[in-house]
């Protein structure tokens, strides 16, 4: 598994626990990081790095995000939505939203549908998917309103196994 992966796996944990104890990021991060991360991987400092950058982006971010993700999940609220969807859509929608410079849209989506696969419930990887495509859609027809010279990619999400994080 490669750290970047690791790194967003460790963020969905991360929020997923924020949720349900409202503590510092900071302390949320050094609890998972001391009782639940297990061996640490060679890159331990990449993994821990990238992990940060996603949970405090999500955090600072929550209220655009929240009312992004109820614009795009029809007819589901979020409060209803399961913990583990919730916080992953939260994790890949402000990838997304928020962090488009580094992540790819579609790199964003494809490790997000593969951390629903390992997480969630065997519907999770369809509705996270058919929620952040939207998302996706959204914004790169509002990059292309801001910026017409670039082309929006109306295409479907490729493969998780064509994407490379």
């Amino acid at each position: 598994m490669g750290s970047r992966r690791r790194a967003r796996e460790a963020a969905l944990q991360i929020l997923f626990g924020l949720d349900w104890t409202p503590v510092g990021i900071q302390a949320a991060m050094a609890e998972y990081w001391s009782r639940f991360a297990g061996e640490p991987p060679a890159s331990v400092d990449d993994v821990r790095r990238h992990c940060a950058d996603i949970v405090s982006a999500v955090v600072q971010h929550r209220e655009a995000i929240d009312r992004r993700l109820q614009a795009a999940s029809h007819h589901w609220k979020l409060e209803r939505m399961s913990a583990v969807d919730r916080n992953l859509l939260r994790l890949a929608a402000c990838e997304i939203l928020f962090m488009g410079d580094v992540v790819p849209r579609k790199v964003a989506i494809n490790e997000a549908i593969e951390i629903a696969k390992k997480f969630g419930n065997e519907d999770s990887a369809a509705f996270v998917n058919g929620i952040l495509d939207r998302i996706a859609h959204e914004q790169a027809r509002t990059t292309q309103a801001r910026s017409p010279e670039l082309p929006v990619d109306e295409g479907e999400p490729e493969s998780a196994k064509d994407a490379v994080s």
